[in-house]
């Protein structure tokens, strides 16, 4: 038997799913920006970045409607809380996205810079993450959600090896400093992409076992 709230649950999920993709996609432009010194394709993602805050925006009104018309409880009330959350952090990886894509421009007047490895294989890790993170969120596969919680390390770890690159590059070569810090603000803008696919599993752990996991190893000390 359908439900009065079902339709309105079906259509956030599948303009969230909107949304997660278009982050996916200008996630995806901004670091091959970087890794193929493109500064055209830099540019388009200042405007692909403004269809991520529409979306988000509509997510809002929607969210806001539910709530006040729908009145949903238990489960359905935290899967629209959830979906309000994970669109927030959606709509911060696009702009993520944009700050990689300003050095991206950057870097690509800089072709006398080489990008390093890492930070090629930092940028697939969180891309990596992100998508198991929504994935998680399309199948309602907490347990998918929780793999993704243990890959924040990796990328932390993966972040910190191109710091420490770079800051020994600027020791060495002071003239390179410039786009040797691009390079490192690019990759915290990826461990922050982690940090928001974190969230989103967080979430989906949220709206699936009705439990609350987040910051929780610092809470259990």
């Amino acid at each position: 038997m359908t439900r009065v709230f079902d339709p309105v649950l079906r259509e956030l999920r599948e303009t969230l799913l909107l949304m997660g993709g278009r982050a996916e996609s200008i996630l995806d432009k901004a670091v091959r920006a970087v890794l193929e010194r493109d500064g055209s394709l830099a540019a388009q993602v200042a405007e692909d970045d403004i269809e991520i805050d529409r979306l988000d925006v509509t997510i809002d009104e929607a969210v806001l409607k539910a709530l006040a018309l729908q009145a949903p409880v238990a489960a359905d009330l935290r899967e629209v809380v959830a979906i309000k959350m994970i669109a927030t952090d959606l709509e911060r990886v696009g702009d993520l996205a944009r700050n990689i894509a300003k050095s991206a421009q950057r870097l690509s007047r800089r072709l006398d810079v080489p990008i390093p490895p890492e930070l090629a294989r930092l940028a697939a890790s969180a891309q990596g993450v992100l998508r198991r993170a929504l994935d998680a969120f399309s199948q309602a596969d907490p347990r998918a959600a929780h793999v993704v919680l243990g890959s924040d390390d990796e990328i932390d770890h993966a972040q910190d090896e191109v710091i420490l690159e770079e800051l020994e590059q600027i020791s060495s070569h002071p003239d390179l400093a410039s786009p040797a810090v691009d390079i490192i603000f690019i990759a915290k803008n990826l461990e922050r992409v982690g940090d928001h696919a974190t969230n989103i599993a967080e979430d989906v752990i949220l709206v699936a076992e009705a439990r609350n996991v987040k910051h929780a190893a610092k809470l259990a000390r």
